[in-house]
């Protein structure tokens, strides 16, 4: 999924919250197959906790601790989703440029 000497943000971290990176040309490779499913389950826990945010937040008496830990979930699925769009946004800049 990268072009030469591009490198593809993972959608997970390494210790210490650092970000891991993917260096290959091979989009169908083990790790670019396993980056892609994960973007997939990040992608869709973001939207089912979306849902969800919605309907605890239009209760009218939601409990204090139920969305406690929602805003929790929510902080890192955005988290998730950030990363994501940032790695397709760069996999895109770097697809037109050498389309060119």
């Amino acid at each position: 999924m990268t072009a030469r000497d591009e490198l593809r943000l993972l959608p997970w971290t390494g210790p210490g919250g650092k970000p891991c990176y993917l260096s290959t040309d091979d989009r169908d490779g083990f790790m670019s197959h396993l980056a892609d499913n994960i973007e997939a389950v990040q992608l869709g826990t973001a939207a089912e906790l979306l849902k969800h945010a919605s309907e605890t937040l239009g209760q009218e008496l939601a409990a204090p601790e139920e969305v406690r830990l929602l805003a929790k979930e929510l902080t890192g699925a955005l988290r998730d989703v950030l990363r994501v769009t940032a790695s397709r946004g760069h996999l895109l800049a770097v697809s037109e440029i050498h389309s060119v």
